[in-house]
């Protein structure tokens, strides 16, 4: 009888776990909403991502899913912790995340699936929380890319070198671990990393050819900013457009996209005089027509790198799509896609990232699981990153755990109706001050479905005045002791979506934005990310919260 009950109980906990669902989370780098078919952007006639927007189709689309901090680290740092900044201790691109932070894998674990991380990981650390994993080192390599593997030497000795495009075996690698390495008695957790499209853009040969004849759509903003900015992005007089935000036009006399398409090209030392321009002689950039012809040249190069390396990322998608239906993996299968963060695709004559701008602060999200969830549904609640990780533990059955900052929004993937208690809002702060020759102001703000209020504050993170302040300027390519202007900056997004109209100094939003700042302060404190321990910064804040 004892027996009997044992081997019952066994059976019963073995059909408990095949009832889990498995769950692939796919993410690719800096593979922004505008990029898509399902969001309808000037890109969208393109259809760049046929796969993607089928799955996205059949399941839940996020319209208002932002990022914390528009740059790979800290992102990754929020999506595998659930926490904030100051919280998981990761402000920038040398922040790292040891194994015992590594939570979202180990909640996993101990939920009992077997976990698994194929691609880009960038948390410096050994990704040792996973049972399995095979990763680029920090960046990678388009072509031919090593990987990081477990081994017998300690990390990160342990190294496998491969033939080919990363897109391209980083799904090798995936479809291998799911055929072959996986134990099959256990539901699985897999985070499928691409490197792509982050730049240098370097698409798989096959694709060259791809739009090769097609004229990408060019966005208004990228010869013509209008009321964009403010001081602190554009200076008094326009001066500090030479020098702030890298631009596809060679506005930018510090880092251009001329610069990077056509480093040993007749086009590119035709315009390279630009950076022999001194501090003192910065004036207001004035585009003439042979200007803008050489911009359009340049945006039409720089979409179609970008957009070749998406459409090897969509037609790998579908690789892994193809064997999950031929195993019959596909009906118990969450397929969860997103990007790292957003990117400018040339608004505002911006490239990269960066800033809390909706193009580079936006990411792709959606959720097919057809089992469960209806397709067809869009939904504009406000979600960001440091909520996924809640969301996907309680997906295979757990509970939000109390350390995690994120808000689970299985609700919403359920019903696609967004709870009356659901955040109304979400907090974004980039640290990184002039950083990479990217040269972004450090800024912080909050973003409702209405509104943007940005705070651009100016300094570096570390204290510059501080003698004893260490840091390694050569390998950021920049001299943090530079301070910029301080201004704010508001747009309504319901009359100016593309925030082409700094309207913070419009008295027909005073009461609007000082409801913003209240609730600005609230989420800063809520969220442990006041600059209390950053005096130099919060001097800065108390001086102009009034301007």
């Amino acid at each position: 009888m004892i027996l009997l009950f044992s081997f019952s109980c066994k059976k019963e906990a073995e059909a408990k776990v095949s009832t889990k669902p498995n769950i692939i989370y796919i993410m690719s780098d800096d593979h922004t909403t505008q990029a898509f078919g399902i969001y309808g952007s000037r890109l969208a006639n393109l259809n760049p991502t046929p796969t993607l927007d089928k799955i996205a189709n059949e399941g839940v689309i996020f319209e208002n899913c932002f990022v914390n901090n528009s740059i790979c680290v800290p992102s990754r740092a929020a999506i595998i912790t659930g926490q904030r900044a100051q919280t998981n201790g990761v402000l920038d691109l040398e922040g790292n995340i040891a194994p015992e932070k590594q939570f979202l894998p180990k909640e996993m674990k101990a939920l009992g699936y077997e976990t698994a991380i194929v691609g880009k990981w960038h948390l410096h650390d050994e990704p040792a929380a996973f049972d399995y994993y095979q990763v680029l080192p920090v960046q990678g390599k388009y072509h031919n890319p090593t990987f990081r593997v477990r081994g017998d030497k300690p990390w990160p000795e342990n190294t496998v070198k491969t033939q080919g495009h990363s897109s391209d075996k980083i799904m090798d690698i995936t479809l291998e671990w799911l055929k072959n390495k996986r134990d099959t008695s256990k539901p699985f957790f897999l985070m499928h990393h691409f490197k792509a499209p982050h730049d240098d853009f370097e698409n798989a040969e096959r694709y060259d050819s791809y739009l090769a004849d097609t004229f990408i759509p060019e966005p208004e903003s990228l010869y013509d900013n209008k009321n964009n900015g403010s001081v602190a992005t554009r200076g008094k007089n326009d001066s500090l457009t030479r020098i702030i935000g890298s631009s596809v036009s060679h506005r930018n006399v510090i880092r251009n996209q001329p610069m990077n398409l056509y480093r040993d090209s007749t086009v590119y030392k035709d315009y390279r005089n630009a950076k022999d321009i001194k501090p003192n002689e910065y004036v207001k950039w004035t585009p003439n027509e042979e200007d803008n012809k050489h911009t359009s040249i340049v945006y039409q190069e720089y979409l179609k790198r970008y957009l070749r390396c998406v459409k090897g990322v969509d037609d790998n998608v579908k690789r892994l799509m193809d064997y999950l239906e031929a195993e019959n993996l596909l009906e118990n299968t969450i397929i969860v896609y997103t990007g790292d963060q957003g990117f400018m695709l040339g608004e505002h004559d911006y490239i990269d990232k960066r800033w809390m701008y909706d193009e580079s602060m936006r990411m792709p999200f959606f959720v097919r699981y057809p089992k469960e969830l209806k397709s067809g549904i869009r939904t504009d609640a406000i979600i960001n990153n440091t909520d996924f990780a809640p969301t996907m533990i309680e997906l295979a059955g757990g509970k939000t755990p109390d350390y995690m900052q994120g808000k689970s929004f299985k609700s919403i993937l359920e019903t696609g109706q967004e709870p009356e208690n659901w955040q109304k809002s979400t907090y974004y702060r980039y640290w990184m001050h002039l950083a990479h020759r990217h040269q972004n102001p450090a800024h912080f703000g909050i973003r409702t479905k209405d509104y943007k209020l940005i705070f651009f504050y100016g300094k570096y993170w570390v204290n510059t005045d501080n003698p004893d302040a260490t840091w390694n300027t050569d390998s950021w390519g920049n001299d943090f002791t530079n301070d910029t202007p301080v201004a704010w900056e508001f747009y309504d997004l319901k009359n100016d979506p593309n925030e082409m109209n700094n309207a913070y100094n419009n008295p027909e939003y005073k009461e609007v934005i000082t409801d913003l700042k209240t609730q600005l302060i609230k989420l800063r404190e809520d969220l442990n990310e006041t600059d209390k321990n950053f005096p130099h910064i919060q001097k800065v804040i108390d001086e102009h919260w009034d301007d």
